[in-house]
């Protein structure tokens, strides 16, 4: 796959892989990016030209928001033009959510924007952070017939490349951190990178890159368990503000029967909250009807969310809501595909 000099932003955001170890106190503290040629010499042979841009202070995870999405997204529509791909370093516990958010938020997007981190300091002596960020940079860098091999957010982790908002983390002990249960990679690192064509979405016109910024926050996750109680549901439905709810349901889209629960439902739906099916399960999809009790949801106005995973989800409904006042035409496109998130 030919690669040529390829120019790279590497943007680090934050997490684990940027770290390194004090060798007087032992404690972790964040590299100099500047130096990061330095810190992983092994990427001066690709030849390319490498450039980096550190958040300081660096962000941790778990502190992740929308407004870090835009100042992201603002940082490669700024540099858009200067560079054939972007690579960002992120903390792994809300890498998922923001590359599904950046995939939406970047329409148009004909460069690779590869997320990837490491569960090991880079500084560490067995760290996967290496390997993660060398693979990255060279699946960023690669092309064929003069395009990007990949012109969509990935996730690289653990010789995997996943769609990015195909992703969830579901892992905190191994280094194979993160599972796309219901759509294949992207590629594969081993001895070679393989990459998977048919799985890549190709634009099929070349149309400029057109961000959007603005984000709505007003939604609520509400994960069903036995024994959830009414007056829980009730309070949240009732949220000041509230836009829309995502309810995390059981199997292919299931929920309690009972009649309070659906009444509640249907009340959220008459005050114009979109209410929004996704499964709890990491592999499979929403099939609203094929039970009775995801049939009631249908009845009172739920919306089905089909394979999409939670963070896709919810990113997509404050793109959506960010950017459409009118509530039928988001709860018609949240059941399209509009940047591979879900299965046709």
């Amino acid at each position: 796959m030919n690669t040529g000099k390829a120019s790279l932003l590497i943007l680090y955001t934050g997490g684990t892989i940027g770290m390194v170890q004090d060798p007087v106190t032992g404690a972790l503290k964040p590299f100099r990016f500047d130096n990061i040629l330095e810190e992983v010499p092994e990427l001066k042979k690709f030849g390319y030209n490498l450039s980096s841009y550190a958040f300081d202070p660096p962000i941790d995870s778990s502190d992740m928001k929308p407004e870090v999405w835009i100042k992201m997204a603002e940082i490669i529509e700024t540099n858009y033009s200067r560079f054939d791909g972007f690579i960002i370093l992120h903390g792994t516990d809300t890498m998922a959510y923001s590359a599904s958010a950046l995939s939406f938020m970047l329409e148009n997007l004909q460069k690779p924007v590869i997320f990837t981190g490491s569960q090991l300091p880079l500084g560490s002596l067995r760290t996967d952070g290496k390997e993660n960020l060398i693979s990255s940079v060279e699946i960023a860098a690669a092309v064929k017939n003069g395009k990007p091999v990949i012109p969509e957010v990935g996730i690289f982790f653990e010789n995997s490349l996943y769609r990015g908002n195909r992703t969830s983390k579901n892992n905190v002990e191994d280094f194979n951190a993160f599972i796309s249960g219901n759509y294949p990679t992207l590629a594969e690192s081993g001895v070679h990178i393989r990459f998977n064509f048919s799985a890549v979405e190709y634009p099929e016109q070349d149309l400029p890159l057109i961000v959007h910024k603005n984000l709505d926050t007003r939604i609520a996750i509400l994960k069903l368990f036995p024994g959830l109680n009414q007056s829980v549901v009730e309070a949240v439905i009732q949220a000041a503000g509230l836009r829309a709810l995502i309810i995390e349901t059981f199997g292919a889209g299931n929920a309690p029967s009972d009649t309070w629960f659906i009444s509640c439902m249907k009340e959220a739906v008459d005050r114009g909250i979109i209410v929004i099916n996704i499964t709890q399960c990491l592999i499979g999809s929403v099939s609203m009807g094929t039970y009775e009790t995801s049939r009631r949801l249908a009845d009172a106005g739920v919306t089905g969310g089909s394979d999409m995973t939670l963070e896709a989800a919810v990113t997509k409904l404050m793109f959506l809501l960010g950017n459409y006042s009118d509530r039928e035409t988001v709860k018609t496109l949240m059941k399209k595909s509009i940047r591979g998130e879900i299965t046709d």
